[in-house]
């Protein structure tokens, strides 16, 4: 059993925490909180067909998620969420872009130009 002075010492570290400037008060813990659906919806993506993949919107959100790596770790107080969160998002949109040039990479080459007939062509 926990004795009481462990006890209070937890009691008075969740109202440190409650009262600090990254605490559940401040938007440097909702944002990032927020942005935990990024992540979700990326881990979701993976089960779909590659081809599905949009390789601008998946680029779109990498340079996304290093920028706010970058402002993360900047920010005073530096916000370790947010970093994490957008290095998470970092590495599922990586991992999706992957999946995508593989793809890519696999679809066969047509080196021929379409042809159009000549009764179309009026």
């Amino acid at each position: 059993m926990a004795s009481k002075a462990a006890t209070r010492g937890l009691g008075a570290r969740a109202r440190a925490f409650m009262a600090s400037e990254t605490g559940p008060r401040t938007t440097h813990f909702w944002g990032p909180v927020a942005n935990w659906g990024f992540v979700l919806a990326g881990l979701a993506d993976t089960k779909k067909p590659a081809e599905m993949i949009s390789p601008n919107m998946t680029a779109a959100m990498c340079v996304y998620s290093m920028l706010f790596m970058r402002f993360a770790w900047m920010v005073q107080p530096r916000n370790y969420l947010l970093f994490a969160c957008h290095m998470s998002n970092e590495s599922v949109q990586l991992y999706q872009m992957s999946r995508w040039v593989q793809w890519h990479q696999g679809q066969p080459k047509d080196p021929s130009p379409p042809t159009f007939a000549a009764s179309a062509v009026q």
